[in-house]
């Protein structure tokens, strides 16, 4: 869902001039993680982020957050080093914003102040589920195919957007994903892998419940395609769709219920989350 255009995508710290400080402190990150001789995988675990998400904020696409930098400047023994850098961070983070193509950004928008996001998915995992490798596979089989600067960009606008999982007071976040989803090797068994795990992790969130809709369902509610639903604050409920690169945001109070409706009746359908969580399991080979 919500693919980006060939509009060059900024990233929030492009939108708001502030490139140099979190491509300075992402390099500094990189740089003593390195020294301390730990993977991104190693140092994440101990931050509590994804491989992924490090990466991101190493390439200065995504935020290194205050929390983050007060463990990191411990952890890698940078000496206050990155702690001095939290409040240029906070006054960044006022400031930041995530700037999408024009027929996104009404979308775009309403996300990253949502106080609720649901998302249904029949063909790929929404993009603020994807991991780095897996959306660079998305975007690398794109027909027509796109250049390698292109599909960088459109990457790096997706890493972006997962910064809405870093908000406080974080916003509620439920998924209904097809098993197919689950089983389609987007990029590749090792990337197929690694984002099932990110699902593992994402999903044990407080504030996530990813259900797993299984394909021996006879009766499904909805055969209209994927959608997403969400609450902006102080705002109705709105829909977006997209279809064959054509979105739609529905915000026609009956329409958004009728999407509303089927959604309920999906996840009373689908998976609980703990045993959605077990077969994702089950599919990673670990049970």
């Amino acid at each position: 869902m919500t693919e980006e255009t060939d509009r060059r995508p900024e990233t929030p710290a492009e939108a708001e001039g502030t490139t140099g400080l979190f491509t300075a402190l992402g390099k500094m990150l990189k740089l003593l993680r390195e020294r301390a001789g730990l993977t991104q995988k190693e140092f994440g675990q101990t931050v509590g982020y994804g491989p992924d998400a490090i990466s991101a904020m190493e390439r200065g696409v995504r935020v290194t957050r205050p929390e983050l930098l007060e463990k990191a400047d411990e952890l890698l023994d940078a000496g206050g080093l990155l702690k001095q850098a939290i409040p240029e961070v906070r006054e960044a983070m006022k400031k930041a914003r995530t700037r999408h193509p024009e027929w996104y950004r009404s979308y775009a928008g309403l996300e990253a102040e949502a106080v609720e996001l649901h998302f249904y998915a029949n063909q790929g995992v929404p993009g603020l589920l994807q991991t780095e490798d897996y959306a660079r596979g998305v975007f690398s089989r794109r027909r027509p195919l796109l250049d390698e600067a292109t599909i960088e960009k459109r990457v790096a606008d997706r890493l972006a957007r997962q910064q809405i999982f870093d908000k406080w007071p974080a916003p509620m976040c439920s998924y209904v994903l097809e098993e197919v989803v689950l089983d389609r090797p987007t990029g590749g068994p090792a990337v197929r892998q690694r984002q099932l795990q990110q699902l593992l992790r994402i999903g044990s969130m407080r504030n996530v419940e990813i259900q797993v809709m299984p394909t021996g369902i006879e009766d499904h509610p909805n055969m209209d395609g994927a959608f997403n639903l969400l609450t902006p604050q102080r705002h109705p409920q709105v829909a977006y769709t997209e279809v064959q690169g054509y979105p739609r945001l529905i915000t026609d109070v009956q329409e958004v219920r009728k999407i509303a409706d089927r959604y309920g009746i999906m996840r009373a359908m689908a998976l609980p989350p703990t045993e959605s969580r077990a077969l994702i399991e089950k599919k990673l080979g670990e049970r």
